[in-house]
């Protein structure tokens, strides 16, 4: 398993993903999204396992899912379970928010 941290501190961390705005980053040479929900962070693969739609343009309900844009296919960030569709789970990813960043384990 391999580690990333993003920021280098908890402020910098919140001010670099807004709520709700699902960011595209790449680490070493995975590409993954991140999102920020309350105090919460959630980091998954980009594409949609249904048919590999970026869900960087997908929204995220309120009950921390993410909703394709396409099929509109409803995916837990916690777990990555589809909640809505017919397809496999999306890949989701540890994070940890600490004052010295967010760190992501991939």
């Amino acid at each position: 398993m391999k580690t990333f941290t993003l920021g280098q501190s908890r402020e910098e961390v919140e001010n670099m993903l807004p709520n709700k705005q699902i960011k595209t980053v790449q680490l070493g040479s995975k590409k993954i999204c991140i999102v920020k929900s309350g105090s919460d962070f959630f980091a998954f693969e980009p594409q949609c396992p249904h048919r590999m739609a970026p869900l960087n343009k997908g929204m995220l309900n309120g009950f921390n899912e993410i909703i394709c844009p396409l099929h509109e296919y409803r995916f837990d960030l916690a777990s990555g379970q589809v909640k809505s569709g017919d397809c496999g789970d999306l890949q989701v990813y540890k994070t940890e928010l600490s004052d010295k960043g967010l760190t992501i384990f991939i």
